[in-house]
């Protein structure tokens, strides 16, 4: 009989073990993204359910607290920060960067998959009490079910004028400037893909506000974009601007957010000097803490540094 034979009173165990481990990289590789989609639409659910609550003296809390979404913000993040320590061992170095009060536009670099900026949304929830807003790509609003998400956190589709009057108020903001199109097509390099964006240079000017740059070490770890035919990807992304590269990932990898020191406004500033001494501060917080090339496997150990050293 062979090896890998089987019928209906034999199985092979060898074969079923070589099976599995055969196609143990591609479940982990493919289908673990699908628990981040999970905690998402769970997020969005429990927003659906939270709204249609009827206690009385639960509105009447809401209201007291300034505003109705408060409490449900609070819960979610405190989910998503316990994913984070618990995924990924997510810290932050820097929070004291993120003024407790006033504006500051946060400039992050963007991974395959903003899971970083989740966590530092909660961090921030959390610890400083703040609500950092978000600039998102007009394809988030297209996604069945996150409508209400998008407006409880609120994230939209920013302009010039709406983001500058989002700081004007003392809010925080957030923006990558890469945007979808580093998401998909950055690699373990870890290069900026800015182009020429200047936009949220113009934003901190108008609205007087410090720019506060963001990395987070290890995120092209954690989910990477897939490589083959990029070319032939940028093709379709220019002419639709929808994300297509298939992503894969969900590593427990090391996560630690890096917050850089605040670049001040400054009036004598023009749009491409600001762009450009934030793209440097960024680089800066990647070179001083990211290995390059990025390494999937290293990334897992460096979770378990600390406790070895």
């Amino acid at each position: 009989m062979s090896l890998f034979a089987f019928n209906s009173t034999f199985v092979d165990i060898d074969y079923l073990r070589w099976l599995v481990w055969l196609l143990s990289p591609i479940f982990i590789s493919f289908l673990l993204p699908l628990t981040i989609l999970i905690l998402c639409y769970s997020s969005a659910l429990f927003l659906h359910v939270y709204r249609h609550r009827y206690r009385i003296t639960e509105i009447k809390e809401a209201v007291r607290a300034g505003d109705y979404w408060q409490g449900a913000r609070q819960a979610i993040a405190t989910v998503w920060d316990a994913h984070g320590w618990i995924y990924h061992g997510y810290e932050v170095k820097g929070l004291h960067n993120i003024p407790d009060t006033g504006p500051a536009l946060i400039v992050y670099y963007h991974g395959a998959l903003p899971l970083d900026y989740y966590y530092l949304m909660a961090k921030t929830i959390l610890k400083k009490k703040r609500l950092i807003k978000a600039v998102g790509d007009k394809f988030l609003f297209s996604i069945p079910g996150w409508k209400l998400m998008m407006e409880v956190f609120h994230v939209f589709p920013g302009t010039l004028k709406t983001c500058t009057q989002v700081l004007q108020r003392g809010d925080l903001l957030s923006i990558a400037p890469g945007g979808v199109r580093e998401a998909q097509f950055g690699d373990n390099r870890y290069k900026l893909v800015w182009g020429n964006r200047i936009g949220f240079a113009k934003v901190a000017i108008a609205a007087q506000a410090p720019i506060v740059p963001v990395f987070t070490v290890n995120l092209r770890e954690a989910f990477r974009s897939v490589t083959i035919g990029q070319s032939w990807f940028e093709k379709i992304y220019d002419k639709t601007r929808l994300p297509m590269v298939p992503i894969y990932g969900g590593f427990p990898v090391k996560m630690t957010t890096i917050i850089g020191e605040p670049i001040p406004y400054h009036p004598d500033r023009t749009p491409e000097e600001l762009a450009t001494l934030t793209s440097e501060a960024i680089e800066k917080l990647i070179r001083d803490n990211q290995r390059i090339p990025g390494s999937i496997w290293r990334a897992i150990f460096d979770r378990f540094k600390r406790k070895l050293g």
